[in-house]
């Protein structure tokens, strides 16, 4: 199926070109997390999908070999068979987990993506420029990457809606939140 292909395509990806380790060391481009806090939260999200029925099929653990220079390191990891109602499909995770679903349509996966409380950021692939900008107003999210993962820059805005926020940073309008409109009206 598309679904699995993709998928082993992913994991493919994924070992080829992330590796976890300290920053300053050769040939690593993922470091770790914050905070140990956030470190519980994603094994908690992890533990949780998978006590529902989700199978991990790539990472899933702290690395071992790394304890030694500290940091709150978590492979990079990939879970199938998700249900739409564990905490890593409605919750802002920030960690490095990547639940895939298979969807049978378009309006279905728009549909399971904005069933959530939090809304800061969409992704999705397409070739289809129509599909782009229909997907991209649908999805209840402050910001969309299209065929990236990478959207924050210093001159776009970035934030969120629903429960990830309200306004704006960055960007012209990150000043907006500063500012208070005076309408004046001169009759001479």
């Amino acid at each position: 199926s598309v679904y699995d292909e993709f998928v082993k395509r992913f994991i493919d990806l994924i070992k080829q070109r992330m590796h976890v380790g300290h920053g300053l060391a050769e040939g690593v481009n993922f470091g770790p997390m914050i905070t140990e806090r956030g470190m519980h939260k994603i094994e908690d999200q992890l533990k949780r999908a998978v006590d529902s029925g989700a199978r991990i099929v790539l990472g899933g653990n702290r690395p071992k070999g790394l304890a030694s220079i500290g940091g709150h390191f978590f492979e990079p990891t990939v879970i199938v068979d998700v249900s739409d109602d564990v905490p890593m499909t409605c919750e802002e995770t920030f960690g490095p987990l990547c639940p895939i679903y298979k969807f049978a349509s378009e309006d279905e996966v728009i549909k399971r993506a904005n069933n959530v409380d939090v809304g800061l950021a969409g992704y999705f692939f397409s070739r289809d420029i129509s599909r782009v900008f229909r997907v991209a107003e649908a999805l209840e999210v402050g910001m969309v990457g299209v065929n990236t993962g990478a959207i924050s820059t210093e001159v776009a805005p970035f934030g969120g809606v629903k429960e990830s926020g309200v306004g704006r940073e960055g960007s012209r309008y990150g000043i907006e939140e500063y500012l208070n409109i005076k309408y004046l009206n001169i009759s001479l």
